[in-house]
């Protein structure tokens, strides 16, 4: 049997690191893909073919699925992982910084699924992994922007996975909850920025704090390796899950929104970001 490929976007930094490295241990040829290309040296050490890649750019998403079928012939996986959360009130943050976390979350997913397609369908087989969020299954204060990417992530995927499932294709979510990476630094660092000075900075210090207690480990988080692993099993497995919901609090947390009322459950969560009401 040949030896079967898969692409990772987003690969210079946490999940997609770890990801790539856990495919190429599963004896898939890999593809690891990101803009910080000097930040994957070591995936190029360890036999992964990294390539400079854009997922807001066109030219550079076709450029490498062609260049993957031009060397291998075929694309088994794709981990749709790029994407980023820039957090701030709905009124403060600019619509052209909406526009680039959909550009990033939903719209370099969807091209980036839309190239592999057709030579999945050739082969009549094919793993379209997408790497949502808890955030995609409930929400947070000002997160309005980050959480519609994610929201659009879910709704995308579970109507792509029965158009595809005909031709042998599925389609998968992955939705971790809090992640020991640099995310939620970033995340924390945009919305004090935006926030400041609004009628919304009073709610931004416990958000941010929120954001940032999972990089300094205050409460419970998820390894990228974790995520990693999950992944894996989604691209192996012979029949994968739909979703696959990881992380301290991430089913409990869902499970609620489940079956609480909204506003008793929008109530909890002004408590849990210490937000006044």
């Amino acid at each position: 049997m040949a030896t079967q490929v898969a692409i990772v976007t987003g690969a210079s930094s946490g999940i997609g690191h770890a990801t790539a490295l856990r495919l190429k241990s599963a004896g898939f040829t890999v593809y690891a893909g990101a803009r910080r290309v000097e930040r994957m040296k070591d995936l190029s050490d360890a036999g992964i073919q990294t390539v400079d890649l854009d997922v807001t750019d066109d030219t550079s998403m076709v450029g490498l699925v062609d260049r993957v079928i031009a060397e291998t012939g075929r694309i088994d996986v794709l981990v749709n992982n790029a994407g980023y959360g820039a957090f701030g009130a709905l009124e403060d943050v600019p619509n052209a910084e909406g526009r680039r976390q959909f550009d990033v979350n939903v719209f370099g997913l969807a091209r980036m699924t839309q190239l592999v397609l057709p030579h999945m369908r050739a082969g009549k087989s094919g793993r379209i992994i997408n790497m949502s969020s808890m955030g995609g299954r409930i929400y947070e204060p000002l997160g309005s922007w980050y959480h519609a990417t994610k929201f659009a992530v879910e709704g995308m995927s579970d109507s792509l996975r029965l158009e595809v499932s005909p031709f042998g294709i599925h389609v998968v979510l992955i939705e971790p909850g809090g992640m020991n990476t640099e995310w939620g630094a970033i995340a924390a660092d945009s919305l004090i920025a935006a926030s400041a000075g609004t009628a919304y900075a009073d709610q931004a210090p416990g958000v941010a704090k929120m954001l940032r207690s999972v990089d300094g480990k205050a409460r419970p988080s998820s390894s990228p390796d974790r995520i990693a692993k999950a992944v894996t099993r989604a691209a192996t497995a012979r029949r994968p899950k739909v979703r696959y919901l990881l992380g301290p609090g991430a089913k409990p947390l869902v499970a609620l929104h489940t079956i609480l009322p909204n506003r008793v459950f929008d109530r909890m969560m002004a408590r849990v970001f210490q937000t006044p009401r």
